[in-house]
């Protein structure tokens, strides 16, 4: 019998479309499957539909420090950034995927990829950073694989549902992201997009600090 391989998805990061607020709406304050990871012990207050309309959710339409995360043009989650400390260019990242049938999937990993490429073209800084818990194993791989280095645990730090869990900081420098993955460009030279084609200008601030799922 032949076996078929499994396709690996296509994965894009683009600025929202006015048309998807209320998807999103859903999904972040209503479908919460993803917040059992993505700092669980940080509540998370609901706002009403137009509340994050016209708040929040400009910042997916912008699309500058917020973009969707597609697979196959089906938008699954998103990606963000938020300056720790914008005076000394302390910059890190965050992803929330929605959906756990499309969690390992690597969809998180490409995502991550994409928009870490693209803020090293495209924002001033030497570093980006990610921060994350010891309940959250998938993000801890993926940051890893990404080739960001683990450079702070904070132990025992986070208490939720009777457990102790560490503080986690990752974090990769501009020279050693083009060195993994752009081996023929110099450091600080403008690099084209890792699909070959053109991406739009686009953990936390992030929508929620600590989105950090994959």
């Amino acid at each position: 019998m032949e076996v078929k391989e499994m396709e690996t998805p296509r994965v894009t990061i683009r600025p929202a479309f006015r048309r998807e607020a209320a998807y999103f709406w859903r999904q972040i304050y209503h479908s919460r499957a993803w917040k059992q990871f993505d700092a669980p012990y940080i509540p998370l207050e609901p706002v009403s539909f137009w509340s994050f309309r016209f708040g929040l959710f400009r910042r997916f339409i912008v699309g500058d420090s917020a973009k969707v995360i597609c697979v196959d043009e089906r938008p699954v989650g998103y990606v963000t950034f938020y300056w720790e400390d914008k005076r000394t260019r302390w910059l890190e990242v965050g992803i929330t995927i929605f959906d756990p049938a499309d969690w390992g999937r690597g969809i998180g990993r490409r995502a991550l990829t994409l928009w870490v490429d693209e803020l090293f073209r495209c924002q001033t800084l030497n570093r980006i950073g990610l921060t994350t818990w010891s309940g959250n194993p998938g993000m801890m791989r993926c940051a890893k694989a990404l080739g960001m280095k683990e450079e702070g645990r904070l132990r025992s730090v986070r208490f939720f549902q009777g457990e102790y869990y560490d503080a986690l900081r990752f974090g990769v420098l501009r020279e050693e992201w083009y060195g993994l993955h752009h081996a023929s460009t110099q450091p600080g030279i403008n690099s084209v997009s890792l699909d070959a084609q053109p991406v739009p200008l686009a953990a936390a601030s992030t929508m929620h600090k600590h989105h950090t799922l994959v």
